[in-house]
């Protein structure tokens, strides 16, 4: 395992080349045509591998056989950027207007590649096969769901699913591997309350809307406190509000929208319930009519108990100074979710932020980046967790 570990640092020079590159050309979801194009650049370098691109339209899919008969793991790392204006200074900074790898999957895909390099050289160590897919549009747009109809749960149907994510919620030398569910259901909603406009000095002959929104949204703010187990976690947040154009007009209607976020199925049903409920009673106790739509985002990230035992022993025996949290969760969502439904496996997290670099920003912010150096953690994970798991 220490030569996996010595050759994912040999190879940081590749694989920070390769983040780089990735992230001064970012591409939205679903529009991934460059990215992929240096995937299967890098992927036909390594021997081995049969490659299928077009995977829901830009994934890569990469598939290697080991050198003995097992089992079959699949690794999943996810390519699109995001609808933000980068303002970090980078020298690498992305060459898109409006668009910049904000989430750290640039880092993904360059931590995928250098595992698939590290396998190719391990092939004859690998008792079974390895798929490795480079996912489209996980942020939020459906990516992981289609390339599963696209086949790349198929021929041969894995026996395990490995996913990781770079964390700057947590400093370089930590790393989070959980059992059970590590990232939360998400769904969006929206609200559109209609009651009757009017002139705002007559309220009487108005049926007034906003009202009506303020009072579902104090009543929102009990499902979680009065409706979910005190010992389980859900979030239900209204994050915006839009109503009427005057000051002097009331409104026919308002909306609103928000996002519920939930860890077990049994609270996930009971919020959604209770939300239906409480925004019907208490619009029409204002006299209005409402309208609800609810988006289903993703289920819960849930890791299988044995296989994140095994990356556990993965991570302590490549890494036994490293702050190994085995028991974290956050209510981020990711689609990796919906592999993990149809087979065991292991999301993991892995330390990246740097403050005494500068490198501190959060996910999503237009100030995002993460230090260089969890890319070795990455790769090393990764591929010493396959080793592990497939070792012949």
């Amino acid at each position: 395992m220490k030569e996996i570990l010595d050759r994912a640092r040999e190879l940081f020079p590749y694989t920070s080349a390769l983040r780089r590159e990735f992230h001064r050309h970012p591409e939205l979801g679903f529009q991934e045509f460059h990215t992929a194009e240096i995937i299967l650049r890098e992927l036909s370098r390594w021997q081995g591998y049969s490659l299928q691109s077009g995977i829901a339209g830009t994934g890569v899919l990469a598939t290697l056989e080991g050198g003995h008969p097992g089992k079959t793991a699949l690794l999943r790392f996810d390519m699109d950027a995001l609808p933000v204006q980068e303002d970090t200074g980078a020298e690498y900074a992305s060459q898109v207007e409006g668009v910049m790898h904000a989430c750290g999957h640039d880092g993904h895909m360059a931590i995928g590649l250098t595992t698939a390099r590290l396998l190719a050289e391990s092939r004859q160590e690998i008792a079974g096969m390895v798929k490795i897919l480079f996912q489209p549009a996980e942020e939020g747009l459906g990516g992981a769901l289609r390339t599963i109809q696209a086949g790349v749960l198929e021929n041969p149907r894995p026996d395990i699913v490995l996913g990781m994510h770079l964390w700057n919620e947590k400093p370089l030398g930590w790393l989070g591997i959980s059992d059970g569910p590590v990232m939360s259901a998400s769904e969006t909603f929206r609200i559109v309350i209609r009651g009757k406009g009017g002139h705002a000095a007559k309220p009487q002959e108005a049926v007034d809307p906003v009202v009506a929104s303020a009072g579902v949204i104090n009543a929102l703010q009990t499902l979680v406190s009065r409706e979910i187990h005190p010992m389980d976690s859900a979030v239900v947040t209204v994050s915006t509000i839009h109503a009427g154009q005057a000051h002097n007009v009331i409104p026919t209607e308002a909306a609103l929208s928000g996002t519920i976020r939930t860890f077990s199925p049994a609270s996930r049903e009971r919020l959604l319930k209770r939300f239906h409920e409480i925004v019907q009673t208490v619009a029409g106790a204002y006299r209005c009519q409402v309208e609800i739509t609810l988006e289903d985002i993703s289920p819960a990230v849930i890791n299988h108990p044995e296989i994140a035992k095994v990356v556990r022993r993965t991570a302590r025996t490549l890494f036994p100074e490293a702050d190994l949290d085995a028991h974290y969760q956050t209510m981020a969502s990711e689609d990796m979710a919906y592999l993990l439904q149809d087979l065991p496996g292991c999301y993991s997290f892995i330390g990246s932020s740097n403050p005494a670099k500068g490198l501190a920003a959060k996910h999503h912010q237009p100030d995002f980046d993460f230090d260089e150096d969890a890319l070795v953690s990455g790769t090393a994970l990764m591929a010493g967790a396959v080793l592990d798991l497939l070792g012949s």
